[in-house]
């Protein structure tokens, strides 16, 4: 059983940055697929980033360019850092994991990830 457990949300200004950490435990961190998902209340779950076990990434449109997804195997530790941020990208950030070596085609469905975080709240004030 994979446990996944996000951190780094807060409250920042438009235009400021933060840095989501997402730890994973109870499989090799070596052997999943990570990503990052958000949703804003109201609104359907969206995508933004896969990294996989070779650390090929995958971006959502929206946020390229200003999210920046990555991961340290020895510490478990898969981030996001978010750059220009906007009101818009306020949101509950998850983090889920999948064994697998890469990021499928549908990654962004989110239903190929097994292991699910509880999520870190993300607010940017105007």
């Amino acid at each position: 059983q994979v446990q996944v457990v996000e951190s780094g949300g807060g409250l920042v200004q438009a235009g400021g940055s933060l840095r989501l950490s997402c730890t994973a435990s109870g499989f090799d961190f070596g052997d999943l697929t990570m990503a990052w998902f958000r949703q804003a209340p109201g609104k359907e779950r969206e995508a933004v980033s896969c990294i996989d076990v070779n650390r090929t990434t995958v971006y959502a449109n929206s946020i390229k360019g200003r999210f920046t997804i990555s991961r340290d195997n020895a510490k478990n530790t898969v981030y996001l850092q978010m750059n220009s941020l906007k009101p818009e990208d306020t949101a509950m950030y998850s983090c889920a994991a999948k064994v697998l070596s890469y990021c499928p085609a549908y990654w962004a469905a989110g239903g190929v990830f097994h292991y699910w975080g509880q999520g870190t709240q993300v607010t940017v004030s105007s």
